[in-house]
């Protein structure tokens, strides 16, 4: 067992960030204006949050790719 790479918390952060990113993103496009007017002063707020999140779960998916291992002989 290695000290590096055995437990990489970067993965499921970034499946979990991404999944409720594109969860939200969905909803802030699908949500009626009118429901978010009055707290939002006219904004999608859940549609910029998911894209927010969404981004940065694909960031923390992408740095946690396991990169090419030397060989140690």
């Amino acid at each position: 067992m290695s000290a590096t790479g055995d437990l990489d918390v970067r993965v499921p952060i970034g499946l979990l960030f991404t999944l409720l990113g594109v969860l939200l993103t969905v909803y802030g496009f699908l949500e009626p204006a009118a429901t978010t007017a009055a707290f939002t002063k006219g904004g999608q707020i859940n549609m910029w949050w998911g894209v927010v999140m969404l981004v940065f779960g694909i960031f923390m998916l992408l740095i946690a790719r396991p990169r090419a291992s030397r060989s140690v002989t």
